[in-house]
Parts: structure tokens; sequence; C-alpha cells
């Protein structure tokens, strides 16, 4: 997955969101996301975070560029895939840090996804409405 010394490519998923993430060495800290920048794509303080976790948790903000192309699901599932995929492109880029990201759980892919619509039920799990007459 390594293009070459400078450039770390790796990939996160959270439920249906896939995220391409590209971590360049030798940066000013800067994270774009699809063309735009962090505060402007997530509004949302706990999305902020979540993105910028990985990088705070081994004490790297600020030394790497980030750059992200994400598509598919919602807003949430995407800060999780983007962050995922940063981890990932971490452990590539120093193998010594996997104690610390697992540590808080950030390289761990969240299995978790929608659960399907059944026939005979309104949705997954919600059933008609029952009458005694």
């Amino acid at each position: 997955m390594e293009q070459d010394t400078k450039t770390i490519l790796t990939t996160g998923r959270r439920k249906d969101s896939v995220a391409r993430v590209r971590l360049v060495s030798e940066g000013q800290g800067k994270i774009t996301i699809n063309g735009r920048e962090l505060d402007n794509y997530f509004k949302n303080i706990d999305q902020l975070l979540q993105v910028k976790k990985p990088l705070s948790v081994v004490g790297l903000e600020g030394k790497f560029d980030v750059l992200a192309n994400v598509n598919g699901g919602g807003i949430n599932g995407q800060a999780g895939a983007i962050s995922l995929g940063i981890s990932r492109a971490l452990l590539i880029l120093n193998p010594e840090l996997r104690a610390s990201l697992r540590k808080e759980n950030l390289l761990t892919r969240d299995p978790r996804a929608k659960e399907r619509k059944k026939y005979g039920r309104k949705g997954a799990r919600r059933r008609f409405q029952w009458t005694k007459r």
C-alpha cells in the first residue's frame, strides 16, 4: 500500500462509508476532505475530534498532511472511516505505534451496519400493529 517514503495510502470503512486516505509526511498538519478543509466539511465538534484523534493519541498532530476522499454513508460514518484510514497509515509508518492506537480502539473496524428490512415487517424489526377486531 506504500507508494513512496513520503506518501502512505490506506483505506478506512465504517457503515456504508469508504475513505481513501493519503498521509503525506513533512506537512503542516493540514487535513483536507474531498477538497474541503476539515472545519468546513465537519461542523460537529465530535466528528472533528474523531478525525483528529489518531494523530493526537500518538502526538504527531501538525507533522502530517492528510488528504482524504470519502464517499457513501452519512457524516458520522465518514468521520469514522477517515479515522480508521489515518490510524492504518500511522501503523504503516511506524509499527511501534500499534499499542497506543489499539489502546484507544482506533485500529478496530466497527462492523455495525444497518439491518435489512424483512418481509412481513414494517422495518427491520418493527411489526404491523395488531388489532383485535
